[in-house]
């Protein structure tokens, strides 16, 4: 019991410590990426950290599984190289009882995958599709922060405002630029640039919101030339369009489980057995990840890093391309993902059982050998 505690401790201790460098590093990309959506003025920075926090089941379920592999191979690559599992070794503490000692951290990491997999994550990707489709009502003006040039429209359209109101209604000091092709070549990109001492939103009939600006200027041009027009006006109407935000999440990924059971549509099928493999995972990793962390101490704890984690990357890779054939139609749901996960456990046992194999193949040759 002492053993299994302190092996138990050994894995989840540096298990916590890779999953959380994982989520930061995945994190930080998916962050940057939001947020260069925000400095566009397609999204509310206000929500930026909410779909951060509904997007972190779903990058835990994918994170967990690959952290507890890196924490078996480290930890037990650790005690093989202070020469700690030779000592267990010598005390009866065989690989296929490390097996089993290993697979009580693997349930617990399974059960919480599972809990994500199969509820969270969901959950999560239907809460970020909400927020999303919230955002498709706004206009650039309820994502225009006072005193930063915004940019729209991938570029196309620049607006700057020097003060606004609280409720977002009153513009001050309103600058815009906005590229736009001639009427009479497509090819030759003309500008044009308004400027209004201030600016009020307006909402019509039809639901088109427009910006009012009053006491300003409008210049039409093209960059390079000297011929501007000039025109003055009082009151001048700009539609606003509606931000562009990219949505990542598909109809499927944010229906709940119990949807999905029974259904005859490969495409539910398919997301099904994904939510379902990625606990199934967490266990047949354990079982290669025990016997890949034996090491040499004289080789180093890291000489069987590299091809464990090309191992991980090819059953991963080969899960997400037969759940792509499964999507298509092209494999039937009795057979779906789980051939992937039946070949990676065949490879988990022959790793497993490779030393009795060899022994046992060396006592059928040696009888052989003597009677020649």
């Amino acid at each position: 019991m002492i053993v299994f505690r302190y092996l138990s401790r050994e894995v989840l201790v540096t298990l916590s410590a890779v999953s959380a460098v994982l989520l930061v590093i995945i994190m930080s990309g998916r962050f940057i990426k939001y947020l260069a959506q925000a400095a566009q003025g397609a999204l509310d920075p206000g929500v930026l950290f909410l779909i951060m926090g509904y997007r972190i089941p779903g990058f835990l379920q994918l994170i967990l599984p690959l952290g507890l592999f890196l924490g078996f191979l480290l930890a037990y690559g650790r005690l093989y190289l202070d020469s700690e599992m030779t000592v267990l070794s010598a005390t009866g503490v065989s690989q296929q009882r490390l097996t089993v000692y290993s697979m009580a951290p693997a349930l617990i990491v399974a059960l919480l995958v599972g809990w994500l997999s199969l509820g969270l994550a969901p959950q999560g990707v239907a809460s970020v599709a909400r927020i999303l489709s919230e955002q498709d009502a706004l206009t650039e003006l309820d994502t225009l922060a006072p005193g930063r040039f915004q940019s729209m429209r991938d570029g196309s359209r620049v607006t700057y405002s020097q003060e606004l109101s609280a409720d977002r209604s009153e513009l001050r000091g309103v600058f815009m630029s906005e590229k736009r092709l001639d009427a009479g070549n497509g090819s030759k990109t003309g500008i044009t640039v308004l400027v209004a001492e201030s600016g009020r939103q307006e909402i019509q009939a039809d639901g088109s919101r427009y910006l009012i600006l009053e006491n300003g200027y409008r210049y039409d041009g093209e960059p390079g030339e000297a011929d501007y027009r000039a025109i003055r006006y009082d009151t001048y109407g700009v539609l606003l369009p509606k931000p562009e935000v990219a949505i990542e999440t598909s109809e499927r990924e944010a229906m709940p489980t119990r949807e999905l059971f029974g259904s005859g549509d490969p495409r539910m099928q398919a997301e099904l057995q994904w939510r379902l493999s990625i606990p199934l995972l967490v266990f047949i990793v354990t079982l290669l990840a025990v016997p890949l962390s034996k090491v040499n101490p004289r080789q180093g704890r890291f000489l069987k890093l590299l091809p464990a984690i090309f191992l991980y990357m090819a059953y991963l890779g080969l899960l997400i391309a037969a759940r792509g054939a499964l999507d298509k139609g092209q494999l039937p749901p009795a057979l779906g993902l789980w051939w992937v996960h039946g070949i990676f456990l065949g490879i988990g046992l022959l790793l497993l059982y490779w030393e009795r194999l060899s022994l046992w193949r060396a006592s059928r040759r040696a009888p052989e050998v003597a009677h020649g």
